[in-house]
């Protein structure tokens, strides 16, 4: 049992209790206030401040967004936000442009992402790779354009008796630019300048070519050129039109250490001479190339009754990755096609698109919305500079592979109004509404060569695996056309019961076609002893909905089995082989969460610290691939032949996890030497996997296979930081400004399938730094550098990166890009 002050709850109380504001009856100065930031997430009472709410809540400006040199959101947000992450993983096929982030060590899909408070749609993309988030479909926040943001709020806390399934961890909204005049034109131009080093494996006995121990390398890539601006028009008698607007062209990097491997065969017995010319940096292991247009529209009209108001966004990302390097000798090669090997590259073009339209106005006491808002995204693969080793030399070298769209639909109606009762300190804040869903999932099929086996074998006579090398297509199989529907409804209570006790209560229902019912409540409680301190605290109970992608994904790929092919194939738990291996429909996970934490001011600095506990019962997860023998012996009896295993998604993981998040606001002008803004964040937090899914079926088998093993419960547990911390000073004088950030990445463990091949990545600060000049009211000039001292993630030793491509872990929060070195100049007009 833990002690009380290793309980984070516990432990968020007693620092506030012995910190001295708790005690202090000091009113800060007029001079001291700051001007109080109004917010609209996690509370339905219009004009409530931040410093006023009774759980979490962050407020991340346009102007904090700008001070960097990433144009990225998630990556702005996870230097921001204290227990917010954001790996950038390499290798991983579609999860190379469409990252997931995290929240609190929580999957990407258990934080809702709203934008103007409305619910955002998913990305179609399952990650279904070994990266942190797998199984997961999330919001792709880098669909969003700084430029296109007034502010983003953060809740800190699980709402999902306010706004539905997902907002297990938290909120985000994202609140876009309302300008009826003014605009800003940006242009960007960033590069890495950074030095790395990676141990290599000596190369075979008797080998031509040689390496030195551990390879020093220097790197100038990842050009990145951002052109970004806005411009606000004036529609008429009050409105307003904003349009946004950015187009980014990125160059790859690329941070793979030295491929060892023999790449040739043999020439009558000796090496082959080109081993010694041959360039053993092959590897695309960094971050993608990139060009990306996006396109936002933001407008509004006030009506003598009321506001309409609607958005739209579009986005077309075309990326580039790549796979792992096929050596010439690769019995997956073609020696007609690439005499010296090939690298396959993987190239999705992601398109995004939504469009909302809702009209808010007031029947008698009562301020009614309602909206309707729709969003799609698509991913389609082409698979360049690879082959279909089953055509043979006759092979196309590129080939289209089909992908998948995702798309909802959401129509809201609310209203909210306020009553006086005599026994309330202020009046009864009542909200309810009710919101209506439409969901579609669908799969669509690649050329047939992509995917089809075309009958040429190897030289010694055996099969080899069908469609494109890296990234076989989908096959029309695996189509799939999916909908689903949910209607929910709400009910949300808020007032102050004393003038220092502040309560909220939130009911939500809500009914899917699918999967059933779900009902979820809230309370949450504020009392402000002084007008500087004060404590805060909620329960509830939260869910999140199996998503269409984890319900219908599926995929085929060939496996070789002692030289037999076998299809290997993520099935949706609705086929029979899945069910055969014991697959149910995916139930709803659940969750209870606990926070308490305190608010307090003294004198120009305010602190909040919360403690949470967030249990979740039924987490979806991707199982293992199943496919031992006695796997598919069973699978044969139970007639399914030719079958070789699979995978496929089930509830049934259980976690806990604790934390505490700290936020230091602090503000200081001063006469001579201008003003400077503080703020340090920092958070710890550990999950624990308490229960592991298992199903009748699988568990007679002897042995049983392992459904979810070793390495994925470590990636719940330990591949998140378990604590991070960071701090900011932005510095202003005159037309002079300044920032610097820094941000420490705690202990992260990259885990292997045994204990001998875990691998600790240790604790590692990241330094930012930017300086901006103002020459006039128009022109501004910047210059900068994020990872200002270059650190990396700790380099893999050669055992754990036996190929060369994979020098670091995809479990570093902060990716292995190094220095970027930029440059700004904004216009504003």
């Amino acid at each position: 049992m833990r002690s009380f002050t290793q309980h984070p709850i516990a432990l968020a109380v007693a620092v506030s209790l012995l910190s001295p504001a708790a005690y202090s009856q000091q009113v800060a100065s007029a001079e001291d206030e700051k001007i109080e930031q109004i917010v609209v997430t996690g509370t339905r009472v219009a004009g409530r401040s931040v410093s006023d709410t009774a759980v979490p809540i962050d407020i991340i400006s346009t102007e904090m967004l700008q001070r960097a040199g990433s144009t990225e959101l998630n990556q702005l947000l996870s230097t921001a936000l204290p227990s917010f992450n954001f790996p950038r993983p390499g290798l991983a096929d579609g999860t190379d442009t469409v990252r997931p982030a995290t929240l609190r060590g929580l999957g990407p899909d258990q934080s809702l992402v709203l934008v103007n408070s409305k619910r955002r749609h998913a990305a179609a993309l399952v990650n279904v790779n070994g990266t942190v988030g797998r199984g997961s479909s999330a919001v792709d926040l880098n669909t969003i354009p700084t430029a296109a943001i007034s502010s983003v709020e953060v809740l800190r806390d699980g709402a999902s008796a306010q706004y539905g399934s997902d907002a297990i961890a938290g909120v985000l909204n994202v609140r876009l630019r309302e300008a009826s005049e003014g605009g800003n034109i940006t242009t960007s131009y960033g590069w890495r300048d950074t030095n790395y080093s990676t141990p290599t494996t000596p190369p075979p006995a008797g080998a031509t070519w040689s390496a030195p121990a551990n390879i020093e390398r220097s790197r100038t890539d990842g050009e990145t050129l951002t052109i970004s601006g806005w411009r606000g028009f004036e529609l008429g008698s009050n409105a307003f039109l904003t349009l946004s607007a950015e187009y980014k062209d990125a160059e790859r990097t690329e941070r793979g250490g030295w491929d060892f491997r023999q790449q040739y065969a043999l020439v009558d017995g000796e090496f082959d001479p080109r081993e010694a010319l041959f360039n053993r940096f092959n590897a695309w292991y960094g971050e993608p190339e990139l060009a990306q247009f996006t396109l936002f529209a933001n407008a509004g009209k006030t009506l003598d009754n009321g506001k309409l108001y609607g958005w739209f966004s579009y986005q077309d990302r075309e990326a580039k990755s790549a796979g792992f390097y096929r050596p010439a000798r690769d019995a997956r090669n073609v020696i007609e096609i690439y005499p010296d090997g090939f690298l396959p590259i993987i190239s999705p073009d992601v398109t995004d698109a939504s469009a909302a339209v809702g009209y808010e106005f007031d029947v008698g006491e009562w301020t009614v919305d309602t909206s309707l808002v729709w969003g799609q995204n698509r991913m389609a693969f082409t698979i360049e500079n690879t082959l279909n080793r089953s055509i043979g030399p006759s092979s196309k070298t590129e080939f289209y592979a089909g992908g998948y769209r995702y798309g909802q639909a959401v129509f809201n109606l609310s209203g909210v109004r306020s009553f006086n009762v005599a026994a309330l300190a202020s009046p009864l804040n009542l909200a309810t509404g009710v919101e209506l869903r439409r969901e579609r999932y669908s799969i669509f099929a690649g050329e047939p060569d992509s995917w089809r086996n075309g009958g040429v074998l190897l030289p010694n006579g055996n099969p080899t695996a069908s469609g494109a090398q890296v990234f076989p297509g989908f096959r029309p199989t695996n189509e799939t056309r999916d909908t689903r529907r949910a209607v929910g409804a709400f009910l949300d209570l808020e007032a102050n019961i004393t003038d220092n006790l502040l309560g909220s209560i939130a009911v939500r229902a809500e009914d899917y076609s699918d999967f059933g019912s779900n009902l979820t409540g809230k309370a949450a409680l504020r009392y402000d002893f002084t007008d500087n301190f004060g404590l805060r605290g909620s329960l509830q109970n939260g869910f999140r909905a199996p998503s269409l992608q984890q319900q219908n994904f599926t995929a085929t790929s060939t496996n070789f089995i002692n030289g037999v092919p076998f299809d290997i194939t993520t099935f949706p738990v609705s086929d029979p082989v899945a069910q055969a291996l014991g697959a149910k429909a995916l139930d709803a996970e659940e969750s209870v969460n606990f926070s308490l934490g305190t608010v307090f001011r003294l004198g120009g600095v305010s602190v909040t610290i919360d403690g949470y506990q967030i249990n979740i019962d039924d987490r979806i997860v991707l199982s293992e691939n199943l496919t031992a023998v006695n796997v598919r012996e069973y699978l044969t009896s139970q007639g399914f032949i030719g079958i070789g295993g699979g995978r496929f998604f089930i509830n049934g993981v259980d976690t806990e996890t604790q934390g505490v998040d700290v936020v230091i606001n602090w503000s200081l002008p001063t006469e001579h030497l201008g003003l400077f803004d503080f703020t340090l964040v920092g958070n710890y937090n550990e999950t624990k996997v308490t229960a592991l899914p298992e199903t009748s079926q699988l568990s007679a088998l002897n042995p049983a296979p392992t459904l979810f093993g070793r390495v994925n419960v470590l990636t719940f547990e330990k591949g998140t930081p378990k604590d991070k911390f960071g701090a900011t000073v932005n510095w202003q004088y005159d037309r002079l400004s300044a920032s610097v950030k820094a941000t420490r990445y705690g202990e992260v463990l990259a885990p292997g399938t045994t204990a001998a091949n875990d691998f600790v990545l240790s604790p590692k600060t990241l330094v930012d730094l930017e300086a901006r000049y103002e020459f006039n009211d128009n022109w501004t000039l910047a210059f900068g550098a994020d990872n200002i001292f270059d650190q990396y993630p700790d380099a893999f030793p050669t055992s754990l990166n036996t190929t060369g491509a994979t020098s670091f872990s995809n479990y570093s929060p902060f990716g292995r890009s190094g220095r970027l070195f930029y440059g700004k100049i904004a216009y504003n007009f």
